[in-house]
């Protein structure tokens, strides 16, 4: 079996999330494009929220915007393929080629978000920003990877902080451009 043309890498902010959530929610049986989510249940999303061990971690316009510049240094500095990237509210789309596992990628995503998020906002370093795991997606083929692609940059709504490797000719509008250290 050939490796994969990239990965889908999804993760949600802490405590976001929560299974039983209206309008559904998605754990491992039910997280393919398309198909159903986990039936919503009041009982099952107040059980989770009252497991919760801090407040919900929600990424306003400069946390995503630090959140994007480090998902692409990070691409940049392993030489990583970044094809898109979508950093939400309460979540973070990723679609990327990497010789690593996409487990891996993700962990490393998630690290150096923190990182910068802590020197950024003077965050606590306790504070959790990230649900454990999140989606990996493993996409096979130039079809599959033009639309995840597009689902990722085109579909998520009103466009949030954004990369996309189709129009990386220009800067995204939202992104702030880097200057060079002096």
């Amino acid at each position: 079996m050939s490796p994969p043309l990239a990965y889908f890498i999804t993760f949600t902010t802490y405590g976001t999330w929560l299974h039983g959530r209206e309008p559904g929610s998605v754990d491992r049986e039910h997280n393919v494009p398309g198909t159903p989510f986990l039936a919503p249940d009041r009982q099952l999303e107040t059980r989770r929220r009252n497991a919760l061990r801090q407040e919900p971690y929600t990424l306003d316009q400069p946390r995503r915007e630090v959140v994007l510049r480090t998902v692409r240094e990070v691409c940049s500095h392993r030489s990583w393929t970044l094809h898109a990237v979508h950093v939400r509210p309460t979540h973070v789309h990723v679609v990327v080629a990497a010789p690593a596992p996409p487990e891996k990628v993700m962990a490393d995503l998630k690290a150096w978000a923190s990182r910068r998020l802590r020197e950024a906002f003077g965050e606590d370093a306790d504070r959790d920003r990230w649900t454990q795991h999140g989606s990996t997606r493993y996409l096979n083929g130039a079809t599959s990877l033009e639309a995840v692609v597009a689902y990722v940059v085109d579909e998520q709504g009103e466009p949030m902080s954004v990369f996309d490797s189709r129009n990386a000719n220009h800067e995204p509008e939202n992104e702030p451009k880097n200057e060079p250290e002096a």
